[in-house]
């Protein structure tokens, strides 16, 4: 085994083993067996008598001068030349990292000058492995061996380490601490199956390289601490305003904790108090450039204190002029200061004021010109005046409509003659008709010398929410207007048909159908019905119609109603359902709110003559969804919510305003009574709930309903167990008693009164007279009364001798709610019916909850009177 010799101009490694052939030996033993042959052949050949011998002899003396030959004229070279490349031996033998080469069992096969330098050994027979030095160091001893299973596993890796000693001894400053980087990864000697796998390992000392970085580091540190008590505060925003860095100053001014302190989830919209955000966005930057401002606002801690400040607020725009991120000094002005500085403070103690007060303020010249605003200002009419347009001399009419601007320069007119008494001007906006303020403009009777040219001072105070307040309270009052008087129609018309009815039935039960009579009473009676009707729609929008609400589905509902509702539309127009998941349950009427979608239904194919599509769609909506949708007059809470959407013609805004007012149609004449949708919005209402239509012209309309979400509470569910209970126990009696079954019969059921005695209360003379005849003739003894205290009367006079008392709820001097009361005090157990076009909660809820009664619905026929006379009787 030999040594290479080392390039030229570089240092020799200090072990290279690495470039001896492997057959060397074979060779040279292989010339030296021919060699001996060819002399064995010349100076024995006399003596060898065997001819074969001598062949093979000769042959291999031949081959040996030959190869004597060839080896001498360079043909044959017993030692193979060197294949290292030159350039790459002298990168690595002067490599500043110390770099070793092991095999598999850790014998050194290379290393280089700068690895003895590292590790202390000065000559070959001294160097080891890294194993061997670092392993039995406590500090480099993981590294190593997680480097070590990494290599073998046939990956490369990396480790630094500390060490408080040097490698090197002669290198051992005392410092006690020593940081080398140490890597590692396997590598081969060649290609096939002879080759073996070696390890490469480069070690550098890095502890200069750390000794720098520590410096720069506490260097930042120093900074960082130099910034975080400084006497001033900083904060640094991002490009969507979330504060990436505020000093420790700042924080301590703000009572912010900067432990828990998260970048970027801290708004600056949270630290600005008031309408000073609005100063703030109005500092903006040209496109690819930065600009500067000083902003005297109030800040907010964290107990929701003011505190103010002064800011210099830097931001930077990127070049599409969007904005970029943003670097502000705060300056505390809390502070107390005396002497010189008092007029400052004072000046600054007013634009703090200034910019913080609610009300949005502006100084203009004789021309209009504004001169200075606060920063509610600027949040008011934000996107019509921006600091750049006042800058260039924008006018104060720029943010008026065109109708206002002639009444706003009188005004200024006025100021500009020093009048006091100037009237306020309501105005809107020029870019949005739906955002109201009134303008109060007053006179600058003493000029300042900062703006000698102020003529006008102008307070703007939004009123969007105090018109939009007025337009809803004149709405529901009118609505309620209508619905007081339609109820009173409702009710003196229903006692005009039930007289109508009763006498109807009268008549009719005294002629045969052969008679001429007999067909005009059945239109007289059938017309009468359609009155009905009509009331009906009358009361459902007053909300006094009778509902029996229940616990309902609306996907159930809906579903239920499909095949209805594609009849009632036709063919040409499609519907289309959307159910939500697991919809909450509500409580209504079950029969009224079908009615509700049938009556939206017939006016959404209504809508589409051509054709289309009804949507009806339901979910659930929350109580934070409530609030953000901004309904007016919504209470907060969780519904569900029944869309029907149709892609009609639309609703135009000046008739959508009315669309649920009594009688207002856009249909032709005879094609409605326009009290479909003011039905539907009664019946909407007393259930509880919400409607609102949005509808755009030539695109279709939307109604949404909002129906209460049902939680069933205590007592729902205390009844609900005892109905069950009393229930079983009926059942329970009944198997044991086992009454006799009432026989079956096929004839007219009976509704005869027999012995029976009647109170009949009612103040219309006609519908007492009428009710009076057909009970007398059905064989009921009838007396009567015209109102509750000649109810009384009558009772004491018949000693209470009477089975039934049937009442009108609203009459003169004692309505029927109350003569029951005054009923049950001396007749607890008399029966009681209730008659009225009322709903029977209007009246229910003012009765004591033990109260028992029937109720019967105006108008009504005999039959219905009879039938609920009998049913209360038999109860």
């Amino acid at each position: 085994m030999t040594e290479t010799t080392p390039a030229a101009g570089h240092p020799a490694p200090l072990v290279d083993r690495s470039a001896k052939p492997r057959s060397v030996s074979r060779l040279i033993f292989l010339a030296l067996v021919m060699i001996g042959a060819s002399v064995t052949f010349f100076l024995f050949k006399d003596k060898l008598n065997n001819d074969l011998m001598l062949g093979v002899l000769g042959v291999l003396a031949v081959v040996g001068i030959f190869f004597l030959v060839s080896t001498v004229i360079g043909f044959v070279t017993i030692m193979p030349k060197t294949t290292t490349d030159p350039l790459a031996r002298a990168f690595i033998d002067t490599h500043p990292e110390g770099t070793l080469v092991t095999d598999e069992k850790g014998r050194v096969i290379y290393a280089n000058q700068a690895y003895g330098r590292i590790t202390g050994t000065t000559s070959a027979s001294d160097v080891q492995s890294i194993e061997a030095i670092l392993s039995r160091h406590r500090d480099s001893a993981e590294a190593v061996y997680r480097l070590t299973n990494a290599m073998r596993d046939g990956e490369a890796g990396q480790e630094e380490f500390r060490m408080t000693h040097a490698l090197n001894d002669s290198q051992d400053t005392g410092s006690g601490a020593y940081w080398y980087r140490l890597r590692g990864r396997p590598v081969s000697d060649g290609d096939g199956e002879g080759a073996s796998r070696l390890m490469a390992w480069q070690l550098a000392d890095i502890s200069q390289e750390r000794t720098e970085q520590e410096m720069v580091f506490k260097e930042l540190q120093n900074a960082i601490n130099y910034l975080d008590h400084a006497p001033v505060g900083f904060f640094s925003a991002g490009r969507d305003g979330g504060i990436v860095y505020l000093n420790a100053t700042l924080a301590d001014w703000l009572g912010i904790d900067l432990t828990a302190f998260a970048p970027g989830k801290l708004m600056l919209r949270d630290l600005v108090a008031g309408a000073g955000m609005a100063l703030v966005d109005s500092v903006q930057a040209e496109p690819g450039l930065n600009s500067t401002a000083q902003l005297d606002l109030d800040l907010l801690k964290s107990n929701g204190q003011s505190f103010p400040v002064r800011l210099v607020h830097r931001v930077t725009a990127t070049r599409d002029g969007s904005p970029g991120e943003s670097r502000t000094i705060v300056i505390s002005r809390d502070d107390g200061v005396s002497g010189a500085r008092d007029v400052a403070n004072a000046e600054m103690r007013f634009t703090r004021f200034f910019n913080n007060t609610p009300m949005a303020i502006a100084s203009v010249d004789s021309r209009g010109k504004i001169l200075r605003t606060n920063g509610p200002f600027l949040q008011m009419f934000n996107g019509l005046v921006s600091r750049d347009d006042m800058e260039r001399g924008a006018l104060f009419e720029k943010v008026l409509r065109e109708d206002d601007r002639k009444l706003f320069a009188d005004a200024l007119g006025h100021a500009a003659d020093k009048q006091g008494d100037i009237a306020p001007i309501d105005s809107r906006r020029a870019d949005d008709e739906e955002r109201h303020f009134r303008l109060y403009v007053n006179a600058v009777i003493e000029h300042s010398e900062e703006a000698p040219e102020e003529t006008a001072i102008i307070y703007a105070v939004e009123t969007t929410e105090q018109k939009a307040l007025e337009a809803q309270m004149a709405q529901t009052q009118k609505m309620n207007a209508v619905g007081t008087l339609a109820g009173g129609i409702a009710h003196d018309f229903n006692n005009v048909l039930t007289a109508i009815l009763l006498s109807a039935d009268h008549l009719l039960m005294s002629l045969r159908p052969a008679d001429s009579s007999f067909a005009d009473l059945i239109e007289i009676k059938r017309n009468a019905n359609r009155a009905a009707v009509l009331v009906r729609q009358l009361l459902a929008f007053s909300r006094k119609q009778t509902m029996r609400p229940t616990v309902l589905s609306m996907t159930d509902v809906i579903g239920d109603l499909r095949m209805l509702v594609d009849r009632l539309t036709g063919t040409n127009v499609k519907l289309d359902l959307e159910f939500g998941r697991d919809l909450w349950l509500v409580k209504t009427d079950l029969g009224q709110f079908e009615q509700v979608l049938i009556n939206l239904a017939v006016n959404a194919r209504d809508a589409m003559p051509e054709g289309g599509t009804i949507t009806v769609r339901t979910r659930n909506v929350e109580a934070d969804e409530v609030e953000s949708l901004n309904h007016r007059g919504m209470e907060l809470g969780d519904y569900v919510l029944i869309e029907v959407a149709d892609q009609g013609t639309g609703i135009a805004p000046d008739v959508l305003e009315k669309i649920f007012e009594p009688f207002f149609t856009t249909k032709d004449v005879g094609k409605g009574t326009g009290l479909g949708l003011s039905m539907v919005y009664g019946i909407i209402k007393q259930s509880g709930g919400y409607i609102y239509p949005d509808s755009e012209l030539g695109k279709g309309t939307t109604f949404r309903i909002y129906l209460p979400r049902y939680v069933e509470d205590e007592a729902e569910k205390a009844a609900a167990a005892a109905e069950v209970e009393a229930a079983a126990n009926r059942s329970a009696a009944e198997g044991e008693a086992a009454p006799a079954a009432k026989p079956a019969s096929d004839g007219p059921e009976d509704l005869t009164g027999g012995s029976s005695v009647v109170l009949l209360v009612e103040d219309e003379e006609a519908v007492r007279r009428g009710g009076k005849r057909m009970l007398e003739a059905r064989g009921y003894e009838v007396h009567e009364a015209g109102t509750g205290v000649e109810a009384l009367e009558v009772l004491a006079e018949l000693e209470g001798k009477v089975d039934i008392v049937v009442s009108d709820v609203v009459m003169p001097e004692m309505d029927g709610p109350t003569l029951l009361t005054e009923l049950r005090k001396d007749y607890p157990d008399m029966k009681f019916i209730f008659v009225s076009g009322y709903a029977e909660d209007a009246f229910a809820k003012n009765l004591p909850a033990d109260a028992k009664f029937g109720f019967l619905a105006k108008p009504f026929s005999l039959k219905q009177l009879a039938t609920a006379v009998r049913e209360m009787l038999d109860a």
